[in-house]
């Protein structure tokens, strides 16, 4: 895997030389002729999307300072762009609307690559992978698994790749936008189960060691996260940029170190 990466950080620097040689000599460019990275690096912010109410992902602590493990990759990969990192955040439905009608320039919220998505958004490098728990209350011995969900109600953010895959195994979908939410509605008997990061879980667990909940069930084949992007050759620089810096990250070491400090374990390898 380190192989894989340092080799891909090598054919993006050598790429990236290559743009800056061409362009030597060249008159500044007008604003009709800068993509997406170069009005960005003109306004000097990458304006990013979150929730910035999932622990421990994107989220306030306690003096209200916005912080996780998503918000400082963020602010690390506007710092290899070169400018500063502006979060806005949202709730989960309104992330890809905003994204849409050009209000982000990106997305950093744990967001899981699926072929659904894939059509819509391009994505970069993955630099977390994770996979999904189903969590019930300490005393439901109706769910043991994924199959178990037919005709059973979960809690869920509607559009979530965990609202998804409830519904493929048959679930309705009450929707909420918090981990908590999802919880608290499992707990006071008003769904059957929730969906989530695996990672997300075992952090409300080290918050609420007492909380009567557990997981039953896990994903088999782990999920990349990674940023979505609008498509088109608007955005083709700028993804590469981004590529660029999350291999410096993995290469330097600062997503693994980021990862133990959030997770307790480094979710930025497969």
């Amino acid at each position: 895997m380190r192989k894989r990466i340092i080799g891909l950080l090598m054919a993006f620097t050598l790429a990236n030389s290559l743009v800056m040689l061409t362009g030597c000599g060249s008159n500044p460019a007008s604003d009709s002729e800068l993509d997406h990275l170069g009005r960005i690096q003109r306004d000097g912010k990458l304006v990013i999307a979150m929730e910035g109410q999932w622990a421990p992902w994107t989220y306030h602590d306690e003096s209200g300072e916005l912080v996780g493990y998503d918000t400082e990759v963020g602010r690390a990969i506007a710092d290899k762009l070169g400018v500063q990192a502006e979060f806005v955040e949202g709730e989960w439905d309104g992330l890809f609307t905003g994204l849409d009608g050009g209000r982000y320039d990106c997305i950093i919220n744990g967001v899981e690559i699926t072929p659904e998505r894939k059509e819509k958004y391009d994505f970069t490098t993955a630099y977390a992978y994770i996979k999904t728990a189903l969590v019930v209350a300490d005393d439901n011995t109706d769910i043991t698994s994924f199959e178990d969900l037919e005709g059973k109600l979960t809690s869920n953010s509607l559009g979530s790749t965990y609202a998804d895959l409830a519904v493929k195994y048959g679930a309705d979908v009450q929707n909420v936008d918090t981990l908590s939410e999802t919880i608290d509605m499992v707990l006071s008997g008003r769904v059957d189960a929730t969906l989530n990061a695996e990672v997300s879980f075992y952090d409300y667990l080290a918050e609420h060691p007492d909380a009567p909940i557990k997981i039953v069930a896990l994903t088999e084949d782990a999920s990349e996260v990674s940023i979505p992007l609008v498509k088109g050759s608007d955005n083709d620089t700028l993804r590469a940029a981004i590529d660029q810096a999350i291999l410096e990250l993995a290469v330097d070491g600062k997503l693994t170190e980021l990862s133990e400090k959030y997770f307790g374990a480094d979710i930025s390898q497969e």
